[in-house]
């Protein structure tokens, strides 16, 4: 019985360790941290006590990084300086520079962790954005700051924002549509944002089982600027583990932006549709409204997915290289136009039922660890309006 006991609190005091321990290393100023669980010794020792030491190694003072970034058609070289831990509490300052085929950015963020719940984070950031969107013959220059902060409740992650940017938009041909031109100019955004997340999935790159929930609002012109909007989307998505070690995956996107005052809304802000991460088989960003080709997005949009992942046939490389690569198959579909919002909701419903665009086909899926995926897909674009690529 004695031993029974001394088991069970052993046990504990091995978990309990392993929790201190991931903490620890979700702080990010250690390289390394070890535990080391000895019988009590000393003259205040108590009898089956336990002494548990945390052996830690930080990193350096200040950290340099050097890494090229691929994801959504897009590849980028970033150079990163970090200050991990600059006032002794966690605190980070971090200063990122990115150059990219059609992004160049940079950035310096300060992170502030509360002491005793160190998943409730402050950051105040500084940024520079300068983007190009040739689905809308468009340049985009933001200068901005923003405060957030984050912080869990129940099983939900949740994220308050304040952001104020300057923007600049210009032409990126001469060939732009005369629509785009008039949104040349400057602007001043300034909102407040929230964003929920729940994430029960055991991978964000190829999920076997579980669920996401996003949900995040954008309020505008009520805190200054020129732009004033109400502005709604959200993402869910389930898997579901099925047979011969296949994953059934459903997804569905939407959103809404609703203008305040008598101002439209500005290109910038509105939502796109189109091409790899929503609707396969379509050009990037290439659905919905346009103007002399080009694409001016939408004030609503929906869309969803189907997909159903299944190993190779044969199963070559079982257990090996071969469980990297999955088959996939897929049906997605979605809609983005706008609306005129004193119809009432049975217009907007049959406007957004209208002209559905969709999908499908099969390929191949590589998992690249946790980091990204690469996909060679077949696709049979469906339901193709005029001025859709």
């Amino acid at each position: 019985k004695i031993k029974f006991s001394f088991y069970l609190f052993l046990k504990n005091v091995m978990k309990r360790a392993h929790e201190a321990r991931q903490k620890l290393l979700r702080l990010g100023i250690f390289r390394q941290v070890e535990v080391v669980i000895d019988t009590s010794q000393g003259v205040d020792a108590l009898p089956n006590g336990l002494d548990v030491t945390f052996e830690v190694t930080e990193l350096r003072r200040m950290t340099g990084s050097y890494n090229t970034m691929v994801g959504n058609n897009e590849g980028s070289m970033v150079l990163g300086l970090k200050l991990p831990n600059v006032f002794g509490r966690a605190e980070k300052l971090t200063f990122q520079f990115s150059y990219g085929t059609k992004e160049t950015s940079y950035g310096l963020s300060f992170f502030k962790p509360q002491p005793g719940h160190f998943e409730r984070n402050f950051a105040v950031n500084f940024y520079k954005v300068t983007g190009q969107f040739p689905w809308s013959s468009l340049r985009e220059t933001d200068r901005g700051v923003s405060t957030e902060f984050s912080f869990p409740l129940w099983k939900t992650n949740h994220t308050l924002k304040w952001e104020g940017v300057w923007r600049e938009l210009g032409c990126l041909a001469r060939t732009a549509s005369f629509a785009v031109r008039e949104e040349s100019g400057h602007s001043l955004k300034s909102s407040l944002s929230h964003a929920m997340v729940i994430d029960t999935r055991n991978s964000t790159i190829l999920p076997r089982r579980g669920a996401l929930l996003k949900i995040n609002q954008e309020l505008a012109g009520y805190t200054g600027g020129d732009a004033s909007f109400l502005k709604e989307d959200f993402e869910l998505q389930f898997n579901k583990r099925l047979f011969w070690d296949s994953v059934l995956s459903a997804s569905l996107w939407g959103g809404c932006l609703l203008p305040i005052g008598d101002k439209p809304t500005c290109i910038a802000d509105r939502f796109y549709l189109g091409g790899p991460t929503s609707v396969r088989g379509f050009s990037m960003y290439s659905i919905g409204p346009q103007s002399e080709g080009d694409y001016l997005g939408g004030e609503v949009y929906w869309a969803g997915a189907v997909h159903l992942y299944t190993p190779l046939p044969f199963r070559p490389g079982k257990g090996g290289f071969g469980d990297l690569f999955r088959t996939h198959f897929f049906l997605n579909a979605g809609n983005l136009c706008n609306l005129n919002y004193g119809d009432g909701p049975r217009a907007h419903l049959s406007k957004l039922a209208e002209c559905i665009r969709w999908s499908y086909g099969a390929g191949i899926v590589l998992r690249l660890g946790n980091i990204a995926r690469l996909e060679l897909n077949y696709c049979i674009p469906m339901g193709v309006q005029s001025g859709d690529r």
